[in-house]
């Protein structure tokens, strides 16, 4: 076998009846054992594991599903490992049941090649239906605007307008209940941010100005008045210290912005008023309608 400039060259066949030297054998990949031309197929030599790598698929008559058959295994216990963990018979019409086009008097079956899905109401249908006039499509659904729940707010109060109809279910209470509730919130919570921004607004006003109101310009005879904070209640000796208090404290927590308010003063007694109108009742009432210092 084989020269000697090449004593590996060439292999005899490893059939006992062939043996015949081949210098282009080839070599079984489940048996692995060296044949010839003639005896290179799993028929030819018989290979005893030619079903190592078989796949057999079984159809389960049950839940139309395929059960691979394992080639070292009882193919009754790969049957009955199937039937306790994997089946299902609800899938059988699922897979049996064939999809046909939905237009009314069609009875064209889709399948892979036929099958056209509509952009517009996304419903699959054969190929000569596959136009909207052809299946009378309605067109595409309309997003709902907003967030849904203000849509079933909308709807509660549409229900409750109707008086025709049925009484409210406990749904539509709630929502009527919770609207009313959030509005009331949001009403005195605006209420209080008006009071808090007006009132801030004056004692900015006046220690930026130098005019005291009426109140604290008799502070110094009465001996110490306290100014106290409009929103956390805490006391001050001065509006000075109070105004340093607000901008430090609250507007820094709530970003809150000071509008400038203008403020009339009384030239004689230096009294503060928002209201023009009030200035001039005051000089009337108060000072026998005159302004003159």
């Amino acid at each position: 076998m084989g020269t000697p400039e090449f004593p590996d060259l060439g292999k005899h066949c490893s059939v006992e009846d062939c043996k015949q030297i081949d210098f282009l054998p080839f070599t079984c990949d489940r048996c692995h054992l060296v044949y010839c031309l003639e005896h290179r197929s799993y028929f030819k030599h018989h290979c005893p594991k030619a079903d190592k790598k078989d796949v057999t698929v079984v159809i389960c008559p049950l839940c139309a599903k395929g059960v691979r058959l394992i080639p070292d295994e009882d193919p009754n216990i790969t049957w009955e490992t199937h039937v306790n963990t994997e089946c299902d018979p609800s899938n059988y019409d699922k897979v049996t049941t064939k999809k046909k086009c939905p237009v009314p008097g069609c009875r064209e079956v889709l399948t892979f090649s036929n099958t056209i899905k509509c952009r517009d109401c996304t419903i699959d249908h054969c190929l000569k239906h596959r136009f909207g006039p052809d299946h009378k499509c309605p067109g595409p659904k309309k997003p709902e605007q907003g967030f849904p729940f203000i849509g079933l707010l909308s709807r509660s109060r549409k229900e409750e307008s109707k008086p025709s109809r049925a009484p409210a279910t406990s749904s539509s209470k709630w929502a009527t209940s919770f609207l009313s509730a959030a509005s009331t919130v949001r009403a005195s919570a605006e209420a209080s941010m008006t009071k808090l921004s007006n009132e801030l607004s004056q004692k900015w006003q006046i220690a930026r100005d130098g005019v005291g109101l009426s109140s604290s310009s008799s502070s110094s005879g009465s001996g110490g008045q306290m100014e106290e904070c409009p929103q956390c209640g805490a006391k001050f000796s001065s509006v000075t210290t109070l105004v340093d208090h607000v901008e430090k404290v609250h507007e820094r927590n709530n970003q809150s912005r000071v509008f400038k308010m203008s403020i009339d003063v009384c030239p004689k007694c230096s009294k503060g008023f928002r209201d023009p109108v009030a200035l001039v009742e005051h000089v009337e009432r108060d000072h026998g309608g005159t302004s003159k210092a």
